[in-house]
Order: C-alpha cells, then sequence, then structure tokens
C-alpha cells in the first residue's frame, strides 16, 4: 500500500514539474512573439515616419512663402545657389533637390536655387572684342551673357559689311575705332546698339576733274567710287583727239560731298583750257 501511495507521489512530481515546463515555454514563446510583434510596429512606424513623405514642388515659389510651408511639413529649406535670370524678380525657387514628389524622411534639407535680387553688372572690359567684328556672331556672344544687341544705323566703311563700327549704350558711345569705355556697366537684359558697316552709301568730296584727260577723269571717278555721266562734247575734233575737261557738274567747290555710286558729268573739248597748269 505504501508502495502505491510513493508510485502516486512520484507520478504526481513528474506531472507539476512537466507543467511548470509546458507554462515556462509558452511564457518564452509569447514574450518572443511579443517582441516580434513590437517590432514590426515599430518599423511600421519608422517607415510611415521618416521615409515615405512626399516632397511638394517648390519650384516657382517664392523663398520665403517655400520656408514656410516647408516647415510645416517638417523639412527645411537651403539656398544652395542664386542665379540672374532676365525678366524675373528676385526670391523665386528655379530648381530644388531632391525632386518634386520623391519619398523622404522627416526634417530632411531641401536644397534650392533662387533667382537674384538685382541686376548682374557685365563691365565692358568683360565684353568679348567688338569694334571691327562681325554683327552677328558677337550678337550671338552676347547673347550667352544675356546682352541683347541690335543695328542702330548703318555707316559707309571701305572694309568688309556688316562689321561693328560703334557701340551704343542707353545713348552714350562706349566702344569705337578711337575709344573704349571699360568702365561702363551694363545690366544684364540690357541692350546694346551698334552702327554696322557698308559698302554704298557713303560720300565723298566731289573730286576736281577740269584740266584732266578723259580717261584720267574717269579713273579717278572709278577710285573715288563714282561714275563718269554723260560726256558732251564742245568744238570740232578728230576721232583720235585727246579730250579734255572743261566742266563738270556737279562743280568741285573742295568742300562739297557727293554720295558714292553717284554720277558726275563733264563738257570735254579738244583743247585744254588756258587757266590749266
Amino acid at each position: 500500500m505504501a508502495k502505491i501511495n510513493t508510485q502516486k507521489k512520484s507520478s504526481l512530481i513528474n506531472y507539476l514539474k512537466s507543467m511548470v515546463f509546458l507554462k515556462q515555454l509558452l511564457f518564452i514563446g509569447g514574450l518572443f512573439l511579443g517582441i516580434i510583434l513590437l517590432i514590426q510596429l515599430w518599423l511600421r512606424f519608422y517607415t510611415n515616419h521618416g521615409q515615405q513623405l512626399e516632397l511638394p514642388k517648390f519650384i516657382g515659389m517664392d523663398i520665403t512663402e517655400a520656408k514656410e510651408k516647408a516647415d510645416d511639413l517638417s523639412f527645411e529649406i537651403i539656398v544652395n545657389d542664386s542665379i540672374f535670370v532676365v525678366g524675373k524678380k528676385g526670391g523665386l525657387i528655379t530648381d530644388q533637390s531632391p525632386k518634386p514628389s520623391s519619398l523622404v524622411k522627416e526634417n530632411r534639407k531641401i536644397y534650392v536655387t533662387v533667382t537674384k535680387f538685382g541686376s548682374e553688372m557685365v563691365k565692358v572690359s568683360d565684353l568679348p572684342a567688338l569694334y571691327g567684328n562681325p554683327f552677328e556672331q558677337k550678337k550671338t556672344e552676347l547673347k550667352y551673357r544675356d546682352i541683347d544687341c541690335v543695328i542702330k544705323d548703318y555707316a559707309y566703311d571701305p572694309g568688309e559689311p556688316n562689321h561693328i563700327l560703334e557701340v551704343w549704350y542707353k545713348g552714350e558711345l562706349i566702344i569705337s575705332r578711337d575709344q573704349k569705355k571699360s568702365d561702363v556697366s551694363i545690366a544684364k537684359g540690357d541692350k546694346l546698339e551698334c552702327i554696322v558697316s557698308r559698302r554704298d552709301g557713303g560720300e565723298v568730296t566731289i573730286p576736281d576733274l577740269k584740266c584732266l584727260e578723259i580717261e584720267e577723269a574717269r579713273f579717278l571717278l572709278e577710285t573715288s567710287k563714282l561714275e563718269m555721266g554723260d560726256i558732251n562734247k564742245r568744238g570740232a575734233s578728230e576721232p583720235d583727239a585727246v579730250l579734255y575737261v572743261i566742266a563738270q557738274s556737279p562743280p568741285y567747290d573742295g568742300i562739297s560731298n557727293i554720295k558714292m555710286g553717284e554720277k558726275i558729268n563733264v563738257t570735254v573739248a579738244a583743247a585744254k583750257p588756258a587757266d590749266c597748269p
């Protein structure tokens, strides 16, 4: 009887031990599962909290307005660069990094480029060489510097046509053959006006043709970029006689000018005028 009781007690003790072990096992399993769940919840919170915010578009906004909006969304705006843009006021955002719609963390720094306040100035000394150079080529070069260039007028020049002879800025002559005002500052977005060369349209002093043989007179007119007009003969002459200019129209006075390409009419005779040297 005693032996049976001892066996029962031993079985009960073993049972109780197994129950304690099972509870400990269940506790450890529950604790492990709880830790896993907490880690997952933390990761989900961290992901949603720090990496899933969509970055708005700040491009085109005023920098002050953009900073206020960024503060409300837990971002920080930092001006990384500033540029001058013709026709735009200062403080406008022209670019941003990261780009709009990017997914970023809270408190992320957003680097922006803004337009400069006021006009950026360029000194004449920093411009490309303008005098004596082709207008179209220099117009393109100035455009890259945000400076416009237009033709103000044309002037005769014996050299190549369409080359710059003078440069004017706000009514002031700043570049010519004889001068260059290097210290003058030009605002980007402003305009330069140029006097450009042309081969026609110039003027020369009316040459003195009297007493010259007709062929000498013709050569002198050609070198002056003028033409021989009507030739009126006075008196009789042999077919192969040497003819002298005895009068011209318009007349020579030493000061009057005539446009290049114009004609001068002459009167010729076989006898050289008495007052000729």
